[in-house]
Parts: structure tokens; sequence; C-alpha cells
């Protein structure tokens, strides 16, 4: 039994767990607010916001119900628009800001962008007009044109339903929320949603299995799921009713913590947890500006470190990213036994990886003594899409010298890439363009990419060639 709030409804549904969030809130609760897309996560028709307890208090993020099991919903407020939407008939300053910008006409994909901005207003970023226009990164309109879409956003900056944001930070979550609902933004039954959460979450459980989903026609009791942004965009029907255990909301993998010389990252962390992350932004100067690249905000609060891992996407972003920090993974089996494993040797060919069906990664670790990092990718556009080809690098330099190299390339092999050749190579040498020039031949001779809908072969090589380069240009203007 799955127990959470869907907008002002204390819910409980024994439905299979993998069941997606869109479906059930329009099909068996007829919201029809929510509107089915593409499905895969692109479009943000289907955008809703999450809330969950954290800290003491309900922190909302916005996600894409296509996506989302409804075992990933046990425990917290799910909102529709249905649940802004103010019960007089009137429209909420976010709605009302879209109708007086002209950011709407055939309406399909308002509904994400006005979840997408309320959002926004609920969160404590600070609240600017690039923070308001990021936080719509994940919706698409094919009809409007964005440019009044971007005033509307910023109008929610530059109104009085902003005023004070940085003495309201100061002051606590609550004062926001209590601002929130003092101006509409959110409707007033959102001040109890702390403590309904609070109640039902001893009752609820994203641990899915077998026994949960009786209706199952799949018994697999060795499945895992987590954020399910690649599962339900690659199985969608089969990860609907599969019998599998939900990762997502456990505690233990949720963690980011430091040990020493070490930093340990539950595999279960998503990409804004890392982006929210005080240890993070602590190593990663320039974290907000690379982590941008890596599809949109949507994506970003759902998606997962493991389930990026596992996916074995040739082009994972978060995958190249942790190759050139040489990380470790923990695998652990059904007996809880567990074994440690270089994330580098995990990938032994397409979609072949070095892990037995009943495994799951626990956690990622790494070294945090390098003093240089930077990661690069070029697509077709430059948010919410898949790279051509994607690079990092991490190296401790000391003077001049690379002491240690651990170089990353997606896109231009069978699986996520390694380059043990260039980053021995640059071990031990001064930085210089003839060392730099030298160990992009090196790389090279690594890489094998094919042709295909993201760029032909030699394109690629070049790509990875000018990534490389660009790693020494932006770190140390060579």
């Amino acid at each position: 039994m799955i127990k959470f709030i869907l907008n002002n409804q204390t819910i409980e549904t024994a439905l299979p767990t993998g069941t997606t969030v869109l479906d059930f809130v329009r099909y068996r609760k007829n919201l029809k607010g929510t509107k089915i897309g593409c499905r895969e996560g692109d479009c943000g028709a289907c955008t809703v916001l999450v809330g969950e307890l954290h800290d003491g208090r309900v922190k909302y993020r916005s996600q894409t119900s296509c996506l989302m099991p409804l075992a990933n919903a046990a425990g917290k407020h799910i909102v529709t628009v249905e649940g802004v939407n103010p019960a007089d008939g009137e429209l909420t300053p976010v709605q009302s800001a879209l109708v007086d910008e002209s950011g709407t006409q055939c309406g399909f994909c308002t509904v994400g962008f006005v979840m997408s901005l309320t959002g926004f207003c609920l969160d404590d970023a600070p609240k600017s007009k690039a923070a308001a226009v990021s936080a719509i990164d994940g919706n698409i309109c094919r009809c409007t044109g964005y440019k009044s879409i971007e005033r509307a956003a910023a109008r929610l900056c530059d109104t009085g339903e902003m005023e004070g944001e940085e003495e309201k930070r100061r002051r606590g979550e609550e004062e926001i929320l209590k601002r929130a609902i003092e101006t509409g933004i959110v409707p007033a039954y959102f001040a109890a949603i702390k403590e309904r959460l609070a109640s039902i979450g001893a009752e609820s459980s994203n641990r899915a299995s077998a026994v949960d989903n009786p209706k199952s026609e799949i018994r697999n009791p060795k499945s895992f799921v987590s954020g399910g942004t690649d599962l339900y965009v690659q199985r969608p029907e089969e990860m609907a009713e599969m019998a599998a255990e939900n990762l997502f909301d456990r505690a233990d993998l949720r963690l980011i913590e430091e040990a020493g010389e070490m930093v340990e990252v539950g595999a279960a962390v998503v990409v804004t947890d890392l982006m929210e992350s005080d240890v993070f932004q602590r190593i990663f100067p320039d974290l907000y500006r690379h982590l941008k690249l890596v599809s949109s905000t949507p994506i970003r609060n759902m998606a997962t470190l493991a389930g990026n891992f596992v996916n074995a996407s040739p082009i994972g972003d978060m995958t190249a990213w942790f190759l050139a920090l040489d990380a470790e993974i923990e695998l652990v089996d059904a007996d809880d036994s567990a074994r440690a494993l270089a994330l580098r040797d995990f990938y032994r060919g397409y979609k072949q990886l070095a892990k037995k069906p009943e495994e799951y990664i626990r956690k990622i670790s790494f070294r945090k003594d390098f003093t240089h990092f930077n990661f690069e990718k070029v697509c077709k556009r430059t948010y919410l899409d898949i790279a051509s080809v994607n690079s990092a690098i991490g190296l401790k330099v000391a003077g001049n010298t690379i002491e240690r190299a651990h170089a990353a390339v997606g896109g231009v092999f069978a699986t996520p890439l390694y380059l043990r050749k260039t980053s021995e190579f640059l071990r031990g040498r001064e930085i210089t363009e003839e060392i730099v020039s030298e160990a992009a031949e090196i790389l090279q001779t690594e890489i094998a990419p094919i042709s295909d809908v993201r760029g032909t072969a030699e394109y690629k090589r070049l790509l990875a060639r000018q990534l490389f380069t660009a790693h020494f240009a932006e770190l140390f203007g060579v």
C-alpha cells in the first residue's frame, strides 16, 4: 500500500508501484491539467511539484510525472495544477504573469510552465531573472516563443511577490511558504502539509517488492529502480507492472559525506543534490556551470548517479564526470555482501557491466585532493539535450607539474571511456602546449567513434580533441 498526499487529499493505493504518477493523476483521479506529451521527460507538459520532508521542512522540487513511479510518491506531497488553482476561479500570480505577458497560445504546455515557476517561487534560491528562466529549462513551448515566457518569469522577481527574499531566507523556509500563501502563489492548505507528511511518513515505504505488486506479470525480485528517468523511457509498459525494489528514497543511499581524504556519495543521490551540496560546492568551484549542462531541472531532480552509471550510456554525463575523479563504486548483493570496484572497470562492452543481476550500487567514493577539475559537453542545443561528445578531467598539479591525471570522454566508444593511456602519459609532465597536443594525439588512439544521428565519426574525433584541449585552456590558459 502506498500512501501520499495528492494536492489536498490523502491517498492510499494498492496499484502496482511501477504505475507512473502521470497515469495515476489523469486516469485514476481525473486530474487532466497534467498533460501527456513526450513521455520521455523532455517536453515538461506533465510537470508536477513533489514536496518532501527534509530537515524539518517541506522542500518542493519540480519533476516530470511521466517518468515517476508511484513508489517514489510514497510519503510525499504531489501537487498538480489543480492543487494550486485558487478556489474562487481567479489566477495565481504565476498564471497572471503568463497571461499578462502573452506567454501562452494553444495552452498545452502552459501548465508545465506554471508548475515549474510555482516551484521556483517556493524554493530558497536567489530570485533573479536568470534563476527564474533556469527553473523552466525543462519546459518546451512549440508555438508561443520564449521571450514572452521569460518576461513572465522575470515579473515574478520584479514584483512584490518576491520582495524581501534575502530577509526571508535568513528567517527560514517557513517564511517563504507563508509569503507564498499570503500572495496566492499556493493555497492555504500548504501550511498544514508538513504535519500531514510527518503523520504518514512512518506508514509509507518506498521499498517495493513482488509482494507490493500482486498484479505484476513480471516476477523478478532482482530488479531495481531508482529515479526511473532512463528505464521509463526505454521500457515504459514493462516498468508499469514490474515487481522491482525501489531504491530512490532509501536514506542510506541519499548521503553526501566526507570521510578523511575521501568523499562518499549515496547511489540514489540526484544531480540537484550535488548542486546544493556544501561539500560539492566547496570542492568544485564551477559546479553550477558544469551541472547546468546536464539535462534539465526536473530531470536533475530525479536522475540518480547509480542510474546513470548502470544505464551504461556511452554519453552519460555523470559517468564521464566520476570517471575523471577515478571514482570507486560499492556493489551490494541480496545477502548484503559488498565489494568495491573501480568505476573504470565497471564497463565491459556496450551495455555490459561487471555486475551480477542481484547486485546494486550502494555508494560512490572518490579522493578529494585533486587541484583542478573541468567538464565539457557539446550537443545540438545547449540544455536539455544528449551530448554528441562530453569530456571531463581531474588533475592534481604541483607547481606546473601534473602529479595525478584522470581523463574521460563519452560518445566516442561503445562504453563511457576512461582514457587510460592519455591519463598515464600526463602524469609527471609539465603543462605546456606541446604536452597537451601530444596527449590529444594519444587520445585519438584510444577512441573509436561511430557515425550516428549526433554526428559523424570524424566530427566526434574532432570534438574529442577540442574538448580535451579546452580543459587545459579553461584551467591553465594553455
